[in-house]
């Protein structure tokens, strides 16, 4: 079962659209920069969502 997700994540993101999905999800967290006046609950929130995207980049690895 394990692999069969990973290989569905591969399939998903290596489309042209699913590729783009996937930059736009980096944009808007990875690479995503809060100013110094960000709360504690601004900073959990953006970790917790890159380390969502850092999840399906690795079942994606782990796909290929």
């Amino acid at each position: 079962m394990k692999a069969e997700i990973e290989k569905n994540y591969l399939r998903c993101f290596s489309t042209p659209s699913g590729a783009v999905v996937l930059q736009h999800l980096r944009e808007i967290t990875i690479e995503r920069f809060l100013g110094p006046n960000a709360t504690e609950s601004e900073l959990r929130s953006l970790e917790s969502q890159r380390s969502l995207v850092h999840q399906i980049e690795n079942l994606i690895e782990r796909g290929k």
